[in-house]
């Protein structure tokens, strides 16, 4: 249908309140991104965040944060903390999405604005529709921005704070009321145990964001560089914008829905790192459940069984995983992630709280997704296998002297 040009001209009649929207740098309209996000939340419910409410979740993060200062070395990270509605969530989390989702928007954007004006159109014509293509490119990032919005307003209707997924969305630590209230749904538990337990969590998280310099920006470049090998399966968009019903916006949702339209490469930089975000995120998550775990214990009766609640909800997927397969087709899944609070309990059991945390001064320092297969054997470190090759060096005739320097030497490693 686009290949005709009167079709065209009236598809661009029908897009014309949307072209005239405000635009925003790059390749979506995040503008129309933000407040399709909004609405999407309003509709189901966004009623802004009462004073009790909000003085509950400040005291809950601030008692949170003291506890933690006796199960983690690693300094607070809550300074301001605060209670967001839905739509507050979505106004303070946009940078961070615009950072993560760009990437494969502005290739969608690309593909979208040449199968829309390239399909049926000779190679001449195309010379000649420069500007016409332009408007295209923008209109096909409009359609994304409403893509991006759609399911942000759906991850909005779920989360609890700023830490959900395992990256750092906000350098502030909030929790959403509306958010606590949907996962305390079927749990026979106090709500301010709840608040309070899911508030050490978000807190926890914010010591590691806060103040371990390098892991902000070794996830959020983990996710970039996946995103980077994602490309668009130019072939079933385009047939699914030959078949776009302009006048059916519920069907232009669905064919931009990108499930399967954004395809990884099978790189090894690709695999490379998803093992590496796989990993880190593991490690976060793994050393917020331990950290959680010894800050609670005693404290909150409960603990234990909101600790599984949590750890099932993070470790089978959910609304951020959905949303993460829809704009930069990644399943964003920690799914080691009792292999890695194994890892993490164990330092614990051996070097101490102090020891367990000073492996966040360095990534070098970090255990590896192999470390995790065998957490003991990293645990224990270069000493033990240091001491087991030292010891069959006497056995050798004619080797005592080396043996001897050799053992010297290993003993002050």
């Amino acid at each position: 249908m686009f290949g005709n040009p009167e079709q065209m001209a009236q598809a661009m009649r029908q897009f014309a309140d949307m072209l005239s929207a405000p635009q925003g740098s790059g390749p979506v309209n995040w503008d129309m991104a933000k407040n399709i996000a909004r609405h999407a939340v309003v509709a189901e419910g966004d009623p802004s965040v009462m004073e009790g409410e909000r003085r509950q979740i400040i005291e809950a993060l601030s008692l949170a944060d003291l506890w933690l200062n006796e199960a983690a070395t690693l300094p607070s990270g809550v300074s301001n903390p605060e209670a967001w509605s839905r739509s507050e969530w979505i106004e303070n989390t946009i940078p961070i999405w615009r950072k993560l989702c760009e990437p494969i928007a502005e290739r969608m954007v690309d593909t979208m604005g040449g199968a829309l004006g390239g399909a049926g159109l000779p190679a001449e014509a195309q010379q000649m529709a420069g500007p016409l293509m332009g408007m295209l490119k923008q209109m096909g990032g409009m359609m994304v921005g409403q893509q991006i919005g759609q399911a942000l307003g759906s991850l909005a209707r779920e989360v609890i704070g700023t830490t959900d997924i395992g990256l750092p969305l906000s350098d502030t630590a909030a929790l959403l009321p509306g958010g606590i209230s949907s996962f305390s749904e079927g749990l026979e538990i106090p709500a301010d145990e709840i608040r309070l337990y899911l508030a050490l969590r978000e807190a926890a998280h914010h010591r590691l964001f806060q103040h371990v310099p390098w892991l902000r920006s070794n996830l959020l470049g983990a996710v970039e560089e996946y995103a980077k090998g994602i490309t668009v399966d130019t072939s079933a968009l385009e047939e699914q914008i030959r078949g776009l019903d302009i006048n059916n916006p519920q069907a232009i949702q669905e064919a931009l829905s990108g499930g399967n339209l954004l395809k990884p490469e099978e790189t090894e930089r690709q695999k490379a790192a998803l093992a590496r975000l796989e990993t880190m995120l593991a490690l976060v998550e793994g050393w917020v459940a331990t950290v959680v775990d010894r800050a609670a214990e005693g404290k909150l009766p409960s603990a234990v069984a909101l600790a599984e609640t949590v750890r099932r909800r993070r470790a089978t997927g959910g609304p951020a995983e959905l949303t993460f397969g829809t704009l930069v087709g990644l399943e964003l899944r920690p799914r080691r992630l009792r292999e890695a609070a194994a890892l993490w309990r164990a330092l614990e059991n051996e070097r101490g709280v102090e020891g367990r945390d000073a492996l966040w001064g360095h990534p070098d320092l970090m255990p590896t997704a192999e470390d995790l297969e065998d957490p003991e054997a990293f645990v224990r470190g270069e000493a033990a296998w240091d001491i087991s090759q030292l010891e069959a060096k006497p056995k050798d005739p004619g080797q005592d002297g080396e043996g001897e320097g050799g053992e010297g030497e290993g003993g002050r490693s």
